[in-house]
């Protein structure tokens, strides 16, 4: 559905996008995360029309847009602020962008109360904009973008506004109605979790350029950088040797851990030898409780700090011989106490859950 081809952009001396290249297939979810400034805003800008590429092509189904307006191509987007028209009817805004288009008035009613059932506010059509929550704001935006059938929808952190539980939900909805429409939805967002929960691919970006680009999976669990490990989720690093390579796995020497054996595949980058790093996931090591039966690998450690959530603990354990604590997180199931600051215990864990940096 979108082809980006070596998208360059600048302002001035600064150099927003650079060489920006992907495919976005049709009927994807598709999002662009990654910190305040890292040119994500700007990329969506470009796919709207809004900002003109410096250099580079952009084609939407095949056409290149380098001559084709933001009104006139075949998307449409939700901005951050709704843009919402208080002194509006909800049916009036979601109906706003049919003025000019054929069909008549009965028509055009009918559009808006499908527009308006597709994102649940199926009866709300005569309700005043400004009465309505924020939940129900997104929802007014997402009904008037969708009712003009684009091929792409486009999300400039949409959920932003709304509390943690809205937030939430509104996530759940949103991959309901993109399956449901089957249409081409790109989403901008800073929030790693909102990214992972709602896309079938994710490009992660740095300094105007994709770091990487693959599904949430991967993304989490074989990041290609230590950069992309630290900013998807939580990971902890230790510091570690490359012993020697045989074949397709690394002898490394880890801190707090001692002597691995990794496979290739589980290496961010080619590395060759030397100083490195091991990260690994909160959850992909356990601890191991008083009279729990061992696990193939294990490592002493010591609790420095404890924070409950009810459903989850999170843990900082200190290794023998590690300056910095690892985090560890365990379910909290019944039987199952909560650790104490201060309390020894034994840390489980499997070479397959790690990863080796350069």
């Amino acid at each position: 559905m979108i082809e980006l081809r070596d998208v360059q952009k600048y302002y001035g001396d600064y150099h927003a996008l650079r060489g920006i290249n992907a495919t976005i297939r049709a009927g994807e979810f598709f999002s662009l995360l990654g910190p305040s400034g890292c040119g994500k805003t700007t990329l969506l800008r470009v796919i709207a029309g809004f900002e003109a590429v410096s250099e580079g092509v952009v084609l939407i189904d095949g056409r290149d847009m380098a001559t084709v307006p933001a009104n006139q191509r075949p998307t449409n987007m939700v901005f951050q602020s709704y843009a919402i028209f208080p002194h509006l009817s909800v049916a009036q805004n979601v109906g706003f962008g049919l003025r000019r288009e054929p069909g008549t008035a009965a028509e055009k009613a009918a559009r808006v109360a499908e527009a308006l059932d597709m994102v649940g506010l199926g009866g709300y059509g005569a309700r005043a904009a400004h009465a309505l929550s924020g939940g129900q704001r997104q929802r007014v935006a997402l009904a008037r973008a969708l009712i003009l059938k684009p091929k792409v929808l486009l999300l400039d952190e949409p959920l932003s506004a709304l509390d943690k539980k809205m937030r939430e939900q509104m996530q759940v909805e949103l991959i309901k109605l993109q399956r449901h429409v089957g249409i081409t939805f790109i989403l901008v967002t800073h929030d790693q979790e909102e990214a992972l929960v709602m896309s079938d691919r994710i490009a992660v970006m740095f300094d105007g350029q994709i770091a990487q680009m693959d599904d949430p999976e991967v993304l989490y669990r074989r990041p290609n950088s230590r950069r992309v490990a630290d900013f998807i989720g939580v990971m902890n690093f230790l510091p570690s040797q490359v012993v020697s390579q045989t074949g397709d796995q690394f002898e490394v020497e880890v801190g707090g851990l001692g002597r691995c054996t990794i496979p290739a595949a589980q290496a961010a980058a080619a590395i060759a030898g030397g100083e490195a790093s091991v990260g690994f996931r909160p959850e992909t090591l356990t601890l191991l409780f008083e009279g729990q039966k061992g696990t193939a690998r294990e490592t002493p450690g010591v609790v420095e700090e404890v924070v409950y959530y009810g459903d989850m603990t999170y843990y900082d354990v200190r290794l023998d011989g590690v300056a910095r604590p690892v985090r560890i997180s365990m379910r909290n199931v019944i039987g199952r106490d909560v650790l104490a600051v201060g309390a020894r215990t034994r840390v489980g864990w499997d070479e397959r859950a790690l990863v080796l940096f350069r």
